[in-house]
């Protein structure tokens, strides 16, 4: 295959590619060629089956699987499992529980007229579009446990024995939390030691843990079309 033919079936690749990302199919003869034989490619690269047999589609039109990350899509916190529909992270939480510093303590409060420490956290995770239970002890049931402060991130929870308080660790040894009547929300230095702590708890994920899956995820995409291609033109090659 000449050096024109090779860069004129990538150019047809390239733009095959555009039509699965986005879900279009080609009528013609050569785009539905070159249509099935990227899925195909990319199958097997993948390990996964496509193509118009495997999806059940007749004719030009390709449909392929969306693949499987494994990731939760839940909005809603709950025990054992992080929240990441959202898609907000514990550096959102810090930025958004910031908004509410100065907000007077007031028991059962949830606005900014007042609001007590349950409250605040429950609030915080509203406006961040994740469903959180009301009360301390449901909510040291929520989300996934961390083992220890060292390893505590921005926007997880602590919660000290007894389940009677909640603060948000902010990072750098801090706290956010509404302490209690007579005082407003207000960020301190944390004084809770491990042997103080019930449970730390981690509703959303972690700044960089959200990165590195954003990352990972684009980095397989990437490797599996670039097999896709080079399968295809190596077979061009050999014709």
């Amino acid at each position: 295959m000449s050096v024109d033919a090779v860069l004129s079936r990538i150019s047809e690749i390239r733009s095959q590619i555009d039509a699965l990302r986005t879900g279009t199919t080609t009528t013609s003869s050569t785009g539905t060629d070159s249509s099935t034989a990227f899925a195909d490619a990319l199958a097997s690269a993948s390990g996964t089956t496509t193509g118009a047999a495997a999806s059940g589609t007749t004719g030009a039109g390709v449909t392929t699987a969306a693949a499987n990350t494994g990731a939760a899509t839940s909005v809603d916190a709950g025990a054992g499992t992080i929240a990441t529909g959202s898609g907000a992270t514990g550096a959102d939480v810090v930025a958004d529980a910031k908004k509410y510093l100065g907000v007077p303590y007031v028991f059962g409060g949830t606005t900014t007229s007042g609001m007590d420490c349950s409250g605040l956290v429950q609030t915080v995770f509203k406006d961040l579009g994740v469903t959180m239970p009301r009360v301390v002890p449901d909510q040291a049931k929520m989300g996934v446990e961390v083992g220890s402060l060292k390893d505590a991130q921005p926007g997880d929870l602590i919660i000290p024995k007894g389940e009677g308080h909640v603060v948000i660790y902010v990072g750098d040894g801090k706290v956010l939390h509404a302490p209690r009547p007579g005082k407003d929300v207000r960020i301190v230095d944390n004084w809770y030691k491990d042997s103080d702590i019930q449970t730390i708890r981690r509703i959303v994920p972690a700044q960089a843990q959200a990165t590195a899956t954003t990352t990972s995820a684009a980095s397989r995409s990437t490797d599996l079309q670039t097999a896709a291609l080079l399968s295809l033109m190596q077979s061009g090659s050999a014709a």
